[in-house]
């Protein structure tokens, strides 16, 4: 008895151990790109590309862990980031409160597809090539014109960018 016990118990506790990652890290795949950091040097490339952010507003488009959004708070930014993740929201959360970023860095538990782009107009993106034509379709039509996209490896099908730096790809609307 005690021994299937024991086993229940086991088996429960894998059933919801998978339960979990599927849904923090298998399901936001469908809806935009699977979880991978941007390499520092890259993070770094990004914002001296988009320099100082006094009066501007920043999406960071799948934040992750929320390293793009905290550098864009710190060169001035009001900066965004919109994850499907639960756990990555929560862990970016904690990070910006520890260094007192709270006033110009919020993550948003959203999808990227169903939240209007128009009030930001710089935005920053990390996906993957399969959604880059439609995501091309939805910022070119709710930008507005003169903002900025930067896209970290993988660039828009059918639109030449304005600047290349390394694996960088800037974009102006």
């Amino acid at each position: 008895m005690e021994v299937l016990l024991l086993y229940l118990v086991i088996k429960t506790i894998a059933a919801v151990c998978i339960g979990i990652v599927t849904y923090a890290f298998v399901w936001p795949i469908f809806f935009g790109a699977p979880f991978a950091t941007s390499a520092p040097r890259s993070v770094e490339s990004m914002m001296r590309l988009l320099g100082d952010g006094n009066g501007r507003r920043a999406v960071d488009l799948g934040s992750g862990d929320g390293r793009i959004v905290i550098a864009l708070a710190q060169a001035g930014f009001e900066a965004h980031g919109l994850e499907l993740n639960p756990l990555l929201v929560l862990y970016s959360r904690m990070k910006i409160k520890r260094l007192g970023l709270q006033d110009r860095a919020f993550i948003h538990r959203k999808s990227y597809w169903a939240e209007d782009m128009a009030p930001y107009n710089v935005v920053t993106i990390f996906a993957v090539t399969f959604i880059m034509g439609k995501l091309k379709r939805k910022l070119r039509s709710e930008l507005t014109s003169g903002s900025v996209i930067v896209c970290n490896h993988f660039t828009f099908p059918a639109w030449e960018p304005t600047k290349r730096v390394a694996n960088l790809s800037e974009y102006v609307v």
